[in-house]
């Protein structure tokens, strides 16, 4: 197990598990949340475990009542059709980057190491930030700076990216930064940098797209009254999944039927974010960001 998982005990009690139900963590990473729920499933219970990197099998264990598929969790309606299973009782999900990915510099995800500018979460696929850097003009990499980033000047780091690989390699994360030298605030230089990764990570991964195709997908696969638990990372993130659980939807809108009800599949069970305690936060940093949502089928 790589990472101390965040929000444990609120994300049981969000999943409200029955001994006997079938439940999916689509992000098993360290296998932390995983190992909390099998032991609350009797001999009867599932667990289905999703995770598209290749390290992450590394911490599965052989169980009856356990099953590891290693893919993307967009998939999920299909891989588990392949299984015979079509409807849970719970979906867990947790879109941070693992700790395991940042601890590792070959990754190509964190300001502390200098590595290849990689950001794949899945080594399997091709494009990487790398690559992205190399072949986006300045109009695709101001939209990534400024829709990924919410960069105000993502325009001008865009022209500089430009500019700057015609004459110089970015091939590392300490050539990325290089290259952006210029724009890094004196006492902010993290936070900016933090914005720049984050932006070229979810173009590499898809982060955005892939997590309205898994919600898109939760109706049809939960049973009623089946719970679905959410934690995001970012503002971006966390505005997707506030959205579609209150009004079934991404774009925040509510529809309403003949009689002024609102349609949703959904019925909100937080209605603010779940946060990190103090203590929690203490000893876990990746814990200070998170933000966690619980929806219930109606």
């Amino acid at each position: 197990m790589y990472h101390d998982p965040v929000l444990l005990h609120e994300c049981l009690e969000g999943l409200n598990i029955s001994p006997s139900g079938t439940y999916v963590d689509v992000t098993f990473g360290g296998g932390g949340h995983s190992k909390a729920i099998i032991e609350k499933l009797g001999e009867n219970g599932k667990l289905v475990a999703f995770d598209q990197d290749s390290d992450a099998k590394a911490n599965t264990w052989e169980d009856p009542r356990f099953i590891f598929i290693p893919e993307n969790f967009r998939h999920i309606k299909r891989f588990l059709r392949l299984y015979g299973i079509k409807k849970v009782d719970g979906i867990l999900a947790d879109f941070g980057v693992s700790s395991h990915q940042f601890d590792e510099g070959s990754r190509g995800f964190s300001l502390r190491f200098e590595g290849p500018l990689d950001m794949r979460m899945n080594t399997r696929k091709d494009r990487t930030a790398k690559q992205v850097l190399a072949e986006a003009d300045v109009l695709e990499l101001t939209n990534i700076f400024r829709l990924y980033g919410e960069l105000k000047n993502a325009h001008a780091i865009a022209h500089a990216v430009v500019k700057y690989r015609e004459d110089n390699p970015l091939e590392t994360t300490a050539d990325l930064n290089a290259c952006l030298e210029r724009f890094i605030p004196k006492f902010k230089g993290h936070q900016f940098l933090a914005k720049v990764y984050q932006a070229l990570r979810i173009e590499v991964n898809e982060e955005l797209k892939v997590i309205e195709e898994l919600l898109e997908q939760c109706e049809d696969i939960l049973n009623p009254n089946g719970r679905i638990v959410v934690m995001s990372y970012h503002s971006l993130e966390d505005r997707l999944v506030k959205n579609y659980f209150r009004d079934g939807n991404f774009e925040g809108k509510a529809e309403k039927d003949f009689y002024g009800n609102k349609i949703t599949p959904l019925k909100v069970i937080t209605r603010k974010p779940v946060l990190a305690s103090p203590e929690e936060n203490e000893r876990n940093s990746r814990a200070s960001s998170a933000k966690l949502r619980i929806a219930e089928k109606l």
